[in-house]
């Protein structure tokens, strides 16, 4: 059994989906491995991760859509230190989560036909945003 650990660095311009499963499976790939688990983990709380749709752009901006929906920017919000977007960063981040499990099979990960892997930037300014790799397997 091996284990191996990267901190993928991710630079975000704008809020929405970033996608990153090539940089991801670049390094998966680098590791040699035929079996195992990979674990990330963004080192945020006012970003997410997420598995989704990579074939059609319209499916990151209807999310997008639905989760500023579900946390508005709002002056109601108690916490706004670094502004209107601060708080309902944080609650999208809660939505949507800030760790992946993903399978390798064969050496591969075992995502489906039309999925990939997004960094969720929840922040209107640009950022540079850390998700931890952790492999393990053999």
């Amino acid at each position: 059994m091996r284990q191996a650990v990267h901190a993928l660095s991710v630079r975000t311009e704008r809020p929405g989906l970033h996608e990153i499963t090539r940089e991801v499976a670049a390094w998966v790939g680098q590791q040699n491995l035929r079996t195992g688990l990979l674990t990330l983990f963004c080192r945020h709380t006012s970003a997410s991760l997420l598995i989704q749709e990579n074939a059609d752009p319209d499916v990151a901006r209807d999310l997008e859509d639905w989760v500023a929906k579900m946390a508005p920017e709002s002056r109601d919000y108690r916490h706004q230190d670094e502004g209107r977007d601060d708080m309902p960063a944080h609650l999208r981040s809660a939505l949507t989560g800030v760790n992946l499990a993903i399978p390798l099979v064969e050496g591969r990960l075992a995502l489906g036909t039309w999925q990939g892997i997004y960094l969720f930037e929840h922040r209107a300014r640009p950022h540079r945003r850390e998700v931890v790799l952790h492999l393990i397997g053999d």
